[in-house]
């Protein structure tokens, strides 16, 4: 989940929509934050959950639509917080005693979550990083923001608080440059253009997020490089984020009738290209050094995957 800043969110607020209208707290607080029940559970004892201003005592109390509740995932303790784990190495493109900067692999999982408690890019990188135990949110050190398990490409982790510090600022401020190599299907009609359009949850299926009257702002600008005829009609696209809301270059995409080729989630997967995930590929990223000021850009080839489903489409 991300705040408004288009990163990792140290204190996650949402609005109670339609979708989760009599759902239990516990059971809340694990869908929007992105964490274990028992974390859940464990954020509630420690006071950390709230709904209308008001911290909650008993996770199995109700949700009622339009309540606000507010989640302090930095007070998350116990069993939550993740563990240090050496037995895979990572791309590291960058590193120096502020930064690093990962080319995430497919199927990577960022940071522990909901299902997902071990085996994440977080575990590996603790066990040859220890130093970003303490930076940042317990539960997910370093981070400032994330990709999605199926996406490849860059991702930015800080060293210390004070270039976390100054990476969420950045992402606050919109500065920070993110750029997606993206293949989808169809061929759309204008070369180029800006989604506005506010994501907030599906109010049909709580885990998934969609454009919706009432959501969080989000803006992504697209440009077509490339277009394709055979075997399908698709497109490859270049997409910029200017905020970074939960799956948005995916739902914006499909809001248009371009859905990321290869998206389970979003009405991407169909006859005709046989992929494995969806063809999502963070490829640069761009910043102010949080010690040095000077503007830092990175950039990450598109994966073997994807140079080969790219080769066989003309």
């Amino acid at each position: 989940m991300s705040d408004d800043t288009g990163g990792i969110a140290r204190r996650v607020t949402e609005e109670i929509p339609t979708s989760l209208d009599g759902m239990r707290i516990d059971r809340v607080v694990s869908l929007i934050a992105d964490i274990s029940r028992s974390a859940a559970a464990a954020l509630i004892e420690v006071g950390g959950v709230s709904v209308e201003g008001k911290v909650v005592t008993a996770g199995k109390e109700k949700v009622t639509q339009g309540q606000t509740i507010s989640v302090d995932i930095a007070q998350a303790t116990g069993p939550a917080i993740p563990l240090a784990d050496d037995s895979r190495q990572l791309h590291i493109v960058y590193a120096d005693e502020d930064v690093l900067i990962v080319n995430k692999d497919a199927g990577l999982v960022v940071h522990p979550g909901a299902g997902n408690q071990a085996g994440t890019m977080v575990n590996y990188l603790l066990a040859a990083y220890p130093d970003i135990v303490d930076v940042g949110d317990r539960m997910r050190p370093g981070l400032v923001h994330r990709l999605d398990a199926g996406t490849t490409g860059l991702v930015a982790v800080a060293r210390n608080n004070a270039a976390y510090e100054s990476l969420v600022g950045q992402l606050a401020a919109r500065s920070v440059t993110r750029v997606y190599s993206v293949l989808v299907w169809g061929n759309p009609a204008s070369m180029h253009g800006v989604i506005d359009a506010p994501i907030g949850r599906d109010q049909r299926d709580p885990t998934k997020m969609a454009v919706v009257v009432d959501g969080r702002p989000s803006r992504t600008h697209y440009a077509v490089e490339q277009m394709f005829h055979t075997p399908k009609e698709s497109a490859l696209i270049e997409c910029r984020l200017e905020t970074g809301r939960t799956h948005q270059i995916r739902v914006h995409l499909a809001s248009i009738g371009h859905s990321v080729v290869g998206d389970p989630t979003y009405g991407g997967v169909r006859a005709g290209l046989r992929v494995g995930r969806p063809m999502l590929h963070a490829r640069e990223l761009a910043f102010d050094h949080p010690r040095t000021g000077e503007r830092c850009t990175f950039h990450a080839p598109q994966p073997a995957d994807f140079v080969e489903l790219l080769a066989g489409l003309s």
